[in-house]
């Protein structure tokens, strides 16, 4: 891979002159290859040849001897002095990285970091981190130590460099909030995985790493079967009294009824989400809405993150796309809009961005390779065909090829390169009809029809295949899905939601299908369920705090602050233990323990 970084326009012509070694004042000698360069050059690029030239050497000196270093690599790092080009393959990253580091070339450490994160995979990751522990690069480091957070459950189980963690680095990664599981049982699995490994040795290191474990967050059960029957746990005293002082704080949050005197527990803490399903705006109580509400999928519950610089809106649609989220047209029950807002995530700040060509209220909006795009709608006049899509980086809207049909109130979403769009309303009637966009030839091709007649749809790629959920047929709201499979052009059914609704939001977060609020048939519904395709079930979930409907759901994630739109942690503590120990539950993993208090 050849990295370029900007240079000035004199560039080249200083590269003929080094390679004419014409009024070179300098020659760095590596193994007794000589490179003829221009001091000034090398200054610019690197703070150690500045230092080297103008305050380890007199000025008058011209051969510089370094040590330890390869002709290749000195070769890459003056090249890219004079060029701004920097060739970087699996074979050299790894010298080419040490070097720049001691070189100090932020310009080739920056490349070869960049490079670095985008290799990142559950086998590499933990050798990865283990190499910015040697060669410092704290933001590499950084990002590196959090692909393991969230990605955890695959390291854990899959890493072979995972088994070759210290006792001093697992617990750095199994107590932080931020690790990403969906069930704290996969956190102690991981721990008697690595003790396996060398059991002598590692055996003695359980109470440590077990202290680190939320064990309050696991059902009783698996408590009683697995974790206090385990041998290597129940050889430890320490752990013991780690599963009374787990007993203890359970039942100090009953008694005192979460009283903020009551110190925050470790091991009943909730872990932040890796992501949160953010449901935006809406139709409430016989008006639009400016109400936003997270959903944390690790505590199973929403939460108000409400900004009140957003104006109320309905009928609009959302994107997350470079760590903002983008709201698009709508309907204030006055006016239909072209305008979109972007909300900064870091700042909690609203700004007005480019409108689009049209005023699209009912618009059918999804993310693809860096655009945002805006598809059909209602003007306030008509139903719309057109469609068009926004690049951040220039802020500017752009109009693509239109659709076979004008839809309003239909839904889209994105799979394998294409945009997908599904039923609708066109004016007279609600639509079957689907159609698929494709951006390298700027054009749309009508699909199979879907089985029933969708507008108010909910519309989202899952497992694959593109799903069509719920929707108004024109006499009733429905509960039936379908499902699409671009490779053979069928639709087919799959199992029905427990609620018919239309106008709701909907989105894929924990590997499940979520939907969110809408109306019912007769009411605006705070309602929530998700399909798990595993299972092939619905399974309701939390309500929202806000009933509404024409409302839209974007799911963000790779927050720095991600603690601000997660439930406060606390709060959950005692929302989690009421649920999992009732007052007058006692579990029963605690019967056989001793009590001495």
């Amino acid at each position: 891979m050849t990295v370029e970084t900007k240079m000035s326009e004199n560039s080249s012509v200083y590269n003929e002159l080094r390679l004419e070694q014409q009024l070179c004042d300098a020659v760095i000698r590596v193994d007794d290859v000589e490179f003829h360069v221009h001091k000034l050059l090398l200054c610019n690029c690197s703070s150690y040849f500045r230092a080297l030239f103008t305050h380890w050497s007199t000025p008058d000196s011209q051969v510089f001897d370094i040590p330890n270093v390869s002709p290749d690599m000195m070769r890459l790092i003056i090249e890219f002095a004079y060029t701004g080009f920097v060739h970087v393959t699996q074979e050299n990253i790894q010298e080419l990285f040490i070097a720049a580091d001691r070189f100090n070339v932020m310009g080739i450490l920056e490349a070869c970091s960049h490079i670095l994160e985008e290799q990142l995979a559950p086998q590499n990751c933990i050798g990865i981190w283990w190499f910015t522990d040697l060669y410092y690069y704290p933001e590499l480091r950084r990002k590196t130590f959090l692909y393991i957070l969230n990605h955890f459950e695959e390291v854990a189980a899959t890493s072979e460099e995972f088994l070759l963690l210290s006792v001093q680095e697992l617990a750095k990664m199994i107590e932080n909030d931020q690790l990403s599981v969906k069930k704290e049982k996969t956190v102690f699995e991981a721990i008697l995985r690595w003790i396996t490994y060398a059991p002598e040795q590692r055996r003695e290191y359980i109470s440590l790493l077990l202290s680190k474990v939320r064990l309050a967050l696991m059902s009783p059960e698996y408590m009683m079967e697995n974790v206090t029957d385990n041998e290597v746990v129940k050889a430890s005293g320490e752990c013991r009294q780690i599963l009374l002082k787990t007993m203890d704080a359970m039942l100090d949050i009953r008694t005192k009824r979460c009283s903020s005197s009551i110190s925050f527990h470790s091991l009943a803490r909730p872990r932040l989400p890796p992501a949160v399903l953010l449901a935006i705006g809406g139709w409430s109580g016989g008006s639009p809405t400016n109400g936003i509400e997270a959903y944390d999928v690790r505590a199973q519950c929403w939460v108000s993150v409400t900004d009140d610089e957003e104006a109320p809106r309905a009928y609009h649609g959302t994107a997350f796309l470079n760590g903002s989220v983008y709201c698009v047209g709508g309907f204030n029950g006055v006016e239909q809009f072209s305008s979109m807002y972007r909300f900064d995530l870091d700042m909690h700040t609203w700004q007005e961005v480019a409108p689009m060509h049209s005023r699209r209220c009912y618009v059918s909006v999804t993310v693809m390779d860096g655009y945002i795009y805006a598809i059909g709608g209602y003007d306030g006049h008509d139903r719309l065909e057109t469609a068009e899509r926004y690049q951040p980086r220039t802020n500017q809207w752009t109009l693509i090829a239109s659709m076979h049909e004008q839809r309003s109130d239909a839904s889209c979403t994105t799979l394998h390169g294409k945009v997908y769009i599904c039923g609708g309303f066109n004016g007279n009637e609600c639509l079957s009809t689907a159609e698929c966009y494709n951006p390298e030839i700027n054009q749309w091709t009508l699909i199979a029809s879907m089985g029933n007649r969708r507008s108010g749809v909910g519309v989202m790629a899952y497992s694959d295949h593109v799903f069509a959920v719920g929707g108004f047929n024109g006499t009733s709201r429905l509960h039936t899905a379908e499902a699409y499979n671009p490779n053979n052009n069928t639709w087919h059914n799959v199992p029905h939601m427990m609620n018919p609704r239309s106008n709701f939001g909907i989105a894929v977060i924990d590997d499940c299908l979520f939907v969110v609020g809408g109306f019912n048939g007769f009411t605006t519904t705070p309602d929530v369920e998700c399909y798990d395709m595993e299972t092939g079930e619905w399974s309701d979930v939390c309500d929202m705090e806000i009933s509404r409907s024409a409302l839209s759901c974007c799911v963000v994630y790779g927050l720095n602050n991600m603690d601000e739109y997660a439930a406060t942690r606390y709060s959950l503590l005692c929302d989690n233990l009421s649920t999992l120990y009732p007052t007058t539950y006692k579990p029963p993993w605690t019967s056989d323990l001793p009590v001495d208090r």
